[in-house]
């Protein structure tokens, strides 16, 4: 028999093996990619974190910039480390390319400005090339300078088949990905402030239910931007709909298809990692608070299962959340709706699970009403939701699974 001592050596060893392993993909300042784990400076990385897509249209007028730090400051204090927004238009609709190539420069100087200011409060982000929203209808613009070249297109669909417009996407990407920041100096493809980008925030395509006009697009423009930088980690910007590699999943969509297939789209070889996003009650207004919360936990579990043990990479609930204006709402639903993906992901992640993070839709800070979409959590005003995020990104923050980490779970001392 080995005894107590000698399994204490051989696990050890192991734990020393796999710690190599992780500084390896990760000993630099940029998040890596080791397994279904990220990992930053040689240990597993987690965190909480938030949406707030205004901060390229507020950062680009210089006089609205406290906003930004407001935000970021805000970011820090309940520890969470990671914000999502754009790398294209403004909150306020202002686009940052006015036409194929042609950008505004104010509203890239906004973009340093957040990327600059990020850096200084040691908050990671994830930039957006493209918003798939209609109030934003980039996807109808790309389309429209096709056309307005000769290009017979019918559909806001044909932006992922139209080779013309696949030329405007990858000149819009290699221009963010080699712009130099006028504040720091440094191009952004070698600013590890930057966590991801992100090829589109939810991409949909509905002339093409069988997925796989998006799903030939993910994976061209996927490998075109892992050609231009291999430092930062890329993801699709997925809502997460189970598309026909999986029909027995259907069952967990709420009762559409997008043309989107949250299996095969991440399966793809240069995507790092999954994301998901949680809208019970726009995706199932029918049905009760009870009712919206059961498809949360099933759309979730089954979400994380998938990510365990087919896609086997990294998962983050990338936007979630409750908005006061749909249904009847009182903010002890937006609180329980916080608790349950707060619950589930640090489960997962405490066990050792691929989820990261979860990342709730939108933060506001004082003085932005404009920008009220119903879904808005500004601290000050929303004391219990506030507590319930800084309880819960404090949490997982704190998650140790180094080495020290693994032998104090073994209940083996160093």
């Amino acid at each position: 028999m080995l005894g107590r001592l000698g399994f204490c050596v051989i696990v050890w060893l192991i734990l020393l093996v796999f710690q190599n392993a992780l500084l390896v993909a990760g000993d630099d300042d940029f998040v890596r990619v080791s397994g279904s784990h990220f990992v930053l400076h040689g240990r597993s990385f987690y965190s909480n974190g938030f949406n707030a897509y205004w901060l390229l249209d507020r950062a680009s007028d210089p006089t609205q910039r406290h906003l930004v730090t407001e935000a970021f400051k805000q970011a820090t204090e309940p520890g969470m480390s990671i914000v999502r927004t754009w790398a294209t238009c403004g909150g306020g609709g202002q686009p940052l390319q006015l036409s194929p190539g042609k950008y505004d420069e104010d509203m890239f100087r906004g973009l340093d400005f957040v990327i600059s200011e990020a850096k200084g409060f040691g908050v990671h982000l994830i930039l957006s090339f493209l918003v798939n929203d209609p109030s934003y209808a980039e996807r109808r613009v790309y389309v429209q300078w096709a056309k307005d070249r000769g290009e017979q297109l019918s559909s806001d669909d044909d932006f992922y088949r139209s080779e013309v417009v696949r030329g405007f996407y990858r000149d819009h990407v290699r221009t963010v990905i080699s712009r130099v920041n006028t504040i720091t100096n440094v191009t952004y493809r070698d600013d590890p402030t930057i966590f991801a980008w992100e090829l589109m925030n939810e991409p949909r395509c509905p002339t093409d239910l069988s997925g796989k006009t998006i799903q030939d697009w993910i994976s061209i423009m996927a490998k075109y931007v892992k050609s231009l930088d291999s430092n930062h980690l890329l993801e699709v910007g997925l809502e997460g709909f189970y598309g026909p590699s999986t029909p027995e999943k259907f069952k967990i969509n709420p009762g559409f298809l997008v043309g989107t297939d949250y299996i095969t789209n991440h399966q793809v070889e240069d995507i790092n990692f999954i994301t998901i996003h949680a809208y019970p009650d726009q995706w199932t207004p029918g049905a009760d608070e009870e009712g919206q919360m059961n498809f949360l936990q099933n759309w979730l579990r089954s979400h994380i299962d998938d990510a365990s043990w087919i896609l086997r990479k990294p998962i983050m609930v990338t936007e979630f959340g409750r908005s006061s204006k749909l249904g009847h709402y009182e903010t002890g639903q937006r609180d329980r709706m916080f608790n349950s993906v707060y619950n589930v992901v640090y489960g997962c992640a405490r066990g050792g699970g691929p989820c990261a993070g979860a990342l709730f839709w939108q933060l506001l800070v004082e003085g932005m009403d404009n920008y009220r979409d119903g879904y808005e959590v500004i601290m000050s005003e929303q004391p219990s939701t506030a507590n319930i995020i800084t309880l819960n990104s404090r949490q997982i923050s704190g998650l140790d699974h180094g080495l020290l980490g693994s032998v104090r779970r073994l209940g083996l001392k160093n």
